[in-house]
């Protein structure tokens, strides 16, 4: 589990340092362009992440049934709490997507911007 934890670890640091070093290898060097592009890229990382929560859920759910037999097999060697747990685990991350997408609608609402079509303030209004 700790190799899982690690692996997921520095896979998110990798993604938030390509995503560092594109924004600071922008074509012009506006604060706009830098904005632009890292609202492109960070909506690439959430596309990826979402992709990879689905192959890791798929991986244990696969993995939990494999235990689920070893413990057929061989109770006194595998016990069960390992299997469950490795389904419980498969199916958050199966629904891990669909959670947040509720829960950005549920906290900024359904017709909130997200971060690739949101716009700049073009002027201040001041009272």
């Amino acid at each position: 589990m700790k190799l899982v934890i690690n692996s997921v670890t520095k896979f998110l640091l990798m993604g938030v340092l390509a995503l560092i070093s594109c924004a600071v290898s922008a074509d012009s060097g506006t604060i706009s362009s830098i904005a632009t592009n890292v609202q492109g890229q960070a909506t690439a990382i959430a596309k990826l992440l979402s992709v990879t929560s689905y192959v890791a859920g798929v991986g244990f759910a696969l993995a939990g049934i494999l235990q689920f037999k070893a413990h057929k097999d061989n109770p006194q060697q595998t016990p069960l709490s390992k299997p469950v747990v490795m389904i419980v685990v498969a199916a958050c991350l199966l629904f891990l997507p669909t959670i947040l997408n509720i829960a950005g609608a549920s906290l900024f609402g359904s017709s909130a911007t997200s971060a690739a079509t949101a716009g700049g303030t073009t002027s201040l209004s001041g009272n």
